[in-house]
């Protein structure tokens, strides 16, 4: 039975680790499906502010490059039958419609290359005239007569998520668009004439983009912590709660063996008890009898007879106790007074007690009332203070109060012995133990199963300062 409730008990361990690793596995899923989803929804962000910007920039450079010709270059060759940036008027004149045009925008910077990749003009005076700047990029626009875009970022993302302030300048949208001729007097329509470089600020607007990253972000991990926190609460009280069941159903299976194991005992010593009990009534009656007859000139058979009738009635307690154990009767409430029976007790009690040196002390007072069988909690009682007598052998001090609790009272045993030993403690309501050398180990057996009878509770422990610490609660009284 013990192996199969430990297989049960594994099987019960095992499953519930089981329970553990897949919530420790949803938690993981969760919050990497979480995290991803925010990665997912920053990145489409960013990717959605970027195409916008990227339309923006279109427009910029296609109304750039209408202003450009119908402003400049029409004019020009109108003018001067053709066109010399070296010309001071005619460069200043370019200038003036690239920068109004261009003003309310945050544009950096402009350039036109013309077909030999030289710089013809740009915002930035000390570039006009190199030729070491196109680079393949300016190449490749010129050739397809496409327009190319670049972003210039001069942080790394994790580095933009973790700016809270961006510098103007940080990030930089660049586009390459051919400037190209529109259909007038004898020019073709969408001849490359050169290529527009606009490099445009877009930090501003990339800080929106990246606050809404991190909102994202911090939503996404704030959300997972709460629910990595909810589901290890979770976790920890199911633990908790599976460790008290086992610890629980451990005590009840070895209660239940216990129960076992003393019914199987109480029916054996009941039987046997039986068998005894009248030959052993027999005897002792015989004895009794014997001694009476007996004269007082034959002493020594008169000592063996008294010594017989002596451990008969030894023996009888003894038979008794089994047999109260074993079947304890049924009880019949009625109201008592605890005090009451502690006094009846110490008066029994006083004369053996002197002659030990030992001194009761009653620390109550009288009118508590409960329900009770008045037999059997004097029993018990009784039983208790005894042990405590015999606990202290001589010169010491046995207290006995009455404390008033939620729902009932405390009748606390305290004595100055030598207490109970941490080692026996736990078995010393156990039956048939005893620390004694003689005695049949039932006397805490029976006062627990008369307290527990009463719906109360037997407590046992010890003094800080020494002795047995004895605890009895017993129920206020209701409808007896």
């Amino acid at each position: 039975m013990d192996q199969k409730n430990q297989d049960q008990q594994d099987l019960q361990i095992k499953s519930f680790q089981l329970v553990k690793l897949l919530s420790w596995t949803l938690l993981i899923v969760i919050i990497g499906s979480s995290l991803g989803l925010s990665v997912f929804l920053a990145k489409h962000a960013d990717e959605t502010l970027l195409e916008k910007q990227k339309e923006f920039a279109l427009l910029q450079a296609e109304n750039l490059n209408h202003q450009i010709y119908r402003r400049f270059i029409l004019p020009t060759i109108i003018g001067y039958g053709k066109i010399g940036l070296k010309n001071k008027e005619q460069m200043d004149r370019l200038d003036q419609v690239v920068r109004s045009t261009v003003h309310s925008f945050k544009v950096n910077e402009v350039r036109i290359y013309d077909p030999g990749l030289i710089i013809s003009y740009s915002t930035d005076a000390d570039t006009i005239g190199k030729d070491d700047l196109g680079g393949e990029f300016i190449k490749k626009v010129f050739k397809s007569g496409e327009p190319r875009y670049e972003f210039i970022s001069k942080k790394s993302t994790l580095g933009l998520l973790f700016d809270l302030h961006m510098r103007p300048g940080t990030m930089l949208l660049q586009i390459v668009y051919p400037l190209r001729s529109e259909k007038s007097l004898n020019i073709d329509e969408n001849v490359i004439m050169g290529v527009m470089v606009i490099t445009q600020d877009i930090t501003d607007d990339y800080q929106s983009v990246i606050n809404f990253e991190r909102l994202i972000l911090f939503t996404s991990s704030f959300s997972a912590l709460i629910l990595f926190a909810t589901i290890m609460a979770i976790i920890r009280r199911a633990d908790i709660i599976n460790a008290q069941r086992m610890k629980e159903r451990q005590q009840f299976e070895k209660e239940l063996n216990q129960s076992e194991k003393l019914a199987s005992i109480g029916r054996m010593v009941s039987g046997v008890a039986h068998e005894i009990r009248n030959p052993l009534g027999i005897i002792r009656s015989s004895s009794e009898l014997l001694i009476k007859r007996m004269n007082d000139s034959d002493q020594v058979n008169s000592k063996i007879l008294i010594a017989i009738h002596e451990e008969c009635k030894r023996l009888s307690r003894t038979v008794s106790d089994f047999l109260d154990y074993a079947r304890p009767r049924k009880i019949s409430l009625v109201a008592i007074d605890p005090a009451d029976l502690i006094d009846k007790i110490f008066m029994f009690m006083e004369s053996k007690c002197k002659e030990s040196n030992i001194e009761l002390e009653r620390n109550y007072i009288h009118g508590y009332q409960i329900c009770g069988d008045e037999d059997l909690l004097y029993r018990a009682f009784y039983n208790l203070i005894g042990n405590a007598v015999q606990a202290i052998e001589k010169d010491g001090s046995i207290s006995v109060s009455l404390e008033e609790t939620k729902g009932g009272i405390n009748v606390v045993f305290s004595d100055t012995g030598p207490g109970f030993s941490p080692s026996v403690i736990d078995k010393v309501k156990d039956p048939f133990f005893t620390t004694k050398d003689s005695g049949t180990g039932l006397g805490l057996a029976i006062v627990t199963n008369i307290v527990e009878s009463h719906n109360g509770k037997f407590i046992i422990g010890n003094n800080s300062d020494g002795g047995a610490l004895i605890k009895v609660f017993l129920p206020a009284k209701k409808d007896c």
